[in-house]
């Protein structure tokens, strides 16, 4: 018998908390939600505790291992990569900023839900650390890793780095499903589940939309960069594009994106070189439904959308989602520090944002593809006409 993914879970757990939170509300009996709450309390405070570590242990590493292979190859890949991100997250924010108060109006304040039943008891679980704090130690680790020749701070990290990574698969994701059961639940008993709901099901179709038009902008760029037709282009990275849909990974997608990638005309040692490259730190698709989703739910608490909040919050969603964790929702995992620390999202508003980009993950991922894609014929291009290879030697060549 074949193993439920997370995403038909996610539903099960979504229709579950309907039907749970409509029940108890037509029967009056509030026990079930409270139980729920209890429950949801307890995971919030441990993911929250969680939080500083997921940053420690993905962040540091990543940026080690892209300072050990340091190369003006690379150093170009990496920036072409980060402004991707930053321009995706960017008209993220323009199109969220014109159209989600529109779509958004009238909808019901989330903090009134979440404290329409109360707990039976809570339990605190203090993270060791803040989030800036943890963001900051991670950058100078993963700094000082990168610029020392020692292995055994590195391999002691990357060993932390397995055991947080287990954590997530073996206790947070499993639990996710009973989570979103408890916030429905919530909501249902609260009346408010419909135009939350109608929210969020706007919301979902304005990321798609944006991630499919910034593939095609992405596309558009790149081929008349490497003077190639962007409709063949796109055509023959469609497998990769299935296929990431399919697994969640882009990491998993490498080696189908490197057979679509060489069809397009790509060199072998590029496309072997930006593919694995663009998996970890080329995450566009990921920061438009970050972006989006997040001023969504803000809009719905009842706080301020501004650039000057957002933009530096779409700067450090380039650095913190590097080497994300390699399992579905990776990315907004390694966000929830962001999340926490620059925007000030609760305990609800984290669970949700989780929500949101599990159930769109698999067209994230599949924009993140498609994008890497675009990232290697820019690349191709580059290399012939800088005359640069993995090494930073010179090489001369007919162009």
């Amino acid at each position: 018998m074949k193993k439920l993914g997370l995403l038909p879970k996610l539903v099960i757990g979504i229709i579950v908390g309907l039907i749970l939170g409509t029940f108890c509300l037509k029967a009056g009996s509030e026990w079930p939600i409270s139980l729920l709450k209890t429950f949801n309390g307890i995971f919030g405070s441990l993911l929250s505790y969680i939080i500083p570590f997921i940053i420690i242990a993905f962040v540091a590493p990543g940026i080690a291992e892209l300072g050990k292979g340091a190369s003006k190859l690379l150093g170009i890949a990496t920036a072409i990569a980060y402004l991707s991100t930053i321009i995706a997250g960017t008209l993220a924010f323009i199109l969220g900023k014109a159209l989600l108060p529109v779509l958004l109006n009238g909808n019901t304040d989330l903090n009134t839900i979440d404290n329409t039943v109360k707990a039976f008891f809570n339990i605190d679980i203090p993270p060791m650390m803040g989030v800036m704090t943890a963001l900051v130690t991670a950058f100078m680790i993963g700094l000082g890793m990168a610029n020392i020749q020692g292995k055994s701070l590195y391999n002691v990290i990357k060993d932390f780095q397995n055991i947080v990574q287990k954590v997530i698969k073996v206790v947070i994701i499993p639990l996710l499903p009973l989570h979103i059961a408890g916030i429905i639940a919530n909501m249902s008993y609260a009346g408010k589940v419909a135009s939350i709901m109608s929210s969020f099901g706007k919301v979902f179709i304005l990321i798609i939309g944006l991630q499919t038009t910034y593939v095609v902008i992405q596309y558009l760029i790149a081929c008349h960069i490497g003077k190639r037709n962007p409709v063949k282009s796109i055509k023959n990275m469609l497998p990769a594009y299935f296929t990431a849909i399919g697994t969640q990974s882009s990491a998993a997608t490498i080696p189908v994106t490197v057979r679509s990638v060489l069809s397009n005309d790509v060199e072998e040692d590029i496309a072997d070189f930006v593919i694995p490259l663009g998996a970890t730190i080329h995450l566009a698709g990921d920061t438009i439904t970050l972006t989006l989703a997040s001023m969504a739910v803000m809009m719905l608490s009842g706080q301020a959308v501004t650039f000057a909040a957002m933009f530096p919050f779409i700067l450090m969603l380039g650095v913190t989602m590097v080497a994300a964790p390699g399992i579905p929702g990776g990315g907004v995992m390694a966000s929830l520090g962001l999340l926490e620390g620059m925007l000030g999202f609760g305990g609800m508003q984290k669970s949700l944002m989780i929500a949101l980009h599990l159930a769109q993950d698999s067209f994230g991922t599949a924009a993140n593809v498609m994008g890497d894609g675009s990232i290697a014929i820019i690349m191709n291009s580059l290399s012939r006409t800088e005359i640069v290879t993995n090494e930073g030697d010179s090489i001369n060549e007919n162009i």
